[in-house]
């Protein structure tokens, strides 16, 4: 059996040192979007998980999405305690979480302490996040999601759709 990402053997362990109940894939055409990885896992939009991370007056604040909806930057603000947020560059979201943009997993992160929920990923029986490389993903439930992460359910999408 080949070797995992770094990466994905991070996530991989902080799930079962977790006693997670969660199933952790590879995908070999990739999940880089919320799209692609709908298709590859067979599943609708809306039960992906998209990790995003925000500059929240200079504290990075992991931000959970649904994959059809987008994050309200002036949500994310308000449910930081933050005067401002604005989508954090690569670099950034390397720094802060230890993943590449595409990549990024809902927990094992290096610098953040909040994690927000948007509460439309709460209404699944099973969702789909980021599993520390472009070609991995965990499915969870989202209480599971909830424990894990330890994130704040709140409003962070923008009105409409």
């Amino acid at each position: 059996m080949a070797e995992w990402p770094e990466a994905v053997e991070r996530v991989a362990a902080f799930l079962r040192e977790a006693g997670a109940e969660a199933r952790l894939e590879e995908f070999a055409d990739g999940t880089p979007t919320a799209a692609d990885a709908a298709r590859a896992v067979g599943c609708s939009l809306d039960q992906i998980v998209k990790s995003l991370v925000f500059d929240c007056d200079g504290k990075p604040v992991l931000v959970l999405v649904p994959g059809d909806r987008r994050a309200d930057a002036d949500k994310v603000a308000r449910a930081a305690g933050a005067a401002r947020a604005r989508v954090a560059g690569r670099p950034e979201v390397e720094r802060a979480t230890g993943y590449e943009p595409g990549a990024v997993a809902p927990f094992a992160l290096r610098e953040v302490e909040t994690v927000l929920v948007d509460r439309g990923v709460l209404v699944h029986d099973v969702v789909w996040v980021g599993a520390g490389s472009p070609s991995h993903m965990a499915g969870i439930s989202p209480a599971e999601l909830l424990r894990l992460s330890r994130a704040t359910p709140t409003d962070v999408v923008e009105a409409g759709d």
